[in-house]
């Protein structure tokens, strides 16, 4: 492992040119980004943690602005990328900068994929380098300015380590065979798309709303169109606002009065005192919906009603679950429920066939087709 280098902090637009110019040339970068969307109503970058081989850095974005350099640096395809966990990194660089990494390594995916069970950043460090990271900034507010030393410390350790835990990790993979599946895994992750949310619906991807009924959903969805537009006012995470469990249960109980509303257990006393008739005002707008213009969530598809559709995913599954001890692996990371749902629904009679569904990984086609041919074949 190289030895670890002490990063430095670029906070104007001058001083993260330099460095990202400095850095021109190199094939391999790791990178993070630390967020808030525990503290923020809409998440953004608040920092960009960078690593080469014989750099490191930590460019405060708020203040050195857009690095076109270093978009171009990412997108190039003679550059591999290293993150882990890549998906909200991702996510975040195309909604903030536009920009598309062509060429990534994710190391958590190739932790799970030779079957390591703790795969999270910390744990896989403290197995392959003895290095030992302090979680106390987890939840930190990265949007806070300035930031302490130790919040910055803690963000230097993300991608400090990420070329040797990516050396590791490949090697690993080459040792079993499983490089092109990781192959496969990355390619797939070029693809993630920034796609905000449509407050249409927003409402309905609340955890719990399907145990609503139609009625119910009208009065939930005034309820988070008006949280939603507190949050935003005060830029701050809607959970901050009022938790879920305070909307579920007035949108069951439908109070009308304040002391109605001040009985239900979760809602802020502030909320209570400042924004009773706007909370009162919303259950009454779900109220007054018209019969048939109240939501509802999509009827299930006509192949949820095929008799053996539970049977062969059930079927799958034991396959699955062979298989997966078999190779020592997670079922879950092998093949996900949804993905063997795919096959139960297409009912493959050959590995050409099942190969052709599109939800299935090549590798996975590879790996379980046989199986799954003859698990639905029974």
């Amino acid at each position: 492992m190289a030895d670890p280098y002490q990063p430095i902090y670029l906070d104007t637009a001058e001083r993260a040119a330099l460095f990202i110019d400095s850095i021109t040339g190199v094939r391999e970068l790791a990178i993070d980004t630390e967020g808030a969307s525990f503290h923020r109503f809409v998440d953004r970058i608040y920092l960009l943690q960078l690593s080469t081989q014989h750099h490191s850095a930590i460019i405060d974005p708020l203040h050195a602005g857009t690095l076109p350099k270093l978009g171009a640096l990412m997108e190039d395809r003679e550059v591999e990328v290293i993150f882990h966990d890549a998906d909200y990194d991702l996510r975040l660089l195309r909604q903030d900068y536009g920009w598309h990494a062509t060429h990534i390594f994710d190391t958590r995916i190739a932790a799970q994929l030779l079957g390591i069970p703790a795969f999270g950043l910390a744990a896989l460090l403290d197995k392959f380098f003895n290095v030992k990271l302090d979680k106390q900034h987890q939840r930190a507010d990265w949007s806070m300015r300035p930031l302490t030393p130790g919040m910055l410390d803690y963000a230097a350790q993300d991608t400090r380590y990420l070329l040797d835990l990516r050396d590791e990790l490949r090697t690993g993979l080459e040792s079993v065979g499983r490089m092109s599946w990781a192959q496969e895994e990355f390619e797939r992750l070029e693809s993630v798309q920034f796609a905000p949310d449509d407050p249409a619906t927003s409402f309905m991807r609340t955890k719990g709303a399907r145990d609503l009924k139609r009625r119910e959903l009208a009065v939930l969805r005034e309820l988070v169109a008006w949280r939603d537009a507190r949050a935003a006012a005060l830029d701050r995470a809607t959970f901050r606002v009022m938790g879920n469990e305070a909307m579920f249960e007035i949108a069951r109980s439908h109070p009308t009065t304040r002391e109605a509303l001040g009985a239900i257990k979760g809602v802020p006393r502030g909320i209570l005192e400042r924004h009773a008739s706007d909370l009162l005002d919303a259950v009454k707008r779900g109220l007054d919906v018209p019969e048939a213009d109240l939501p509802r969530f999509p009827r299930a598809a006509r192949w949820d009603r095929d008799p053996d559709f539970d049977a062969n995913v059930t079927r799958l599954k034991a396959a699955r679950d062979a298989a997966a001890q078999r190779l020592k692996l997670d079922p879950g990371v092998l093949c996900a429920r949804d993905r063997m749902e795919a096959v139960a629904r297409k009912k493959p009679k050959s590995v050409e066939e099942l190969q052709e569904i599109p939800e299935l990984r090549r590798w996975q086609a590879e790996v379980l087709g046989a199986d799954f041919v003859a698990a639905l074949r029974n």
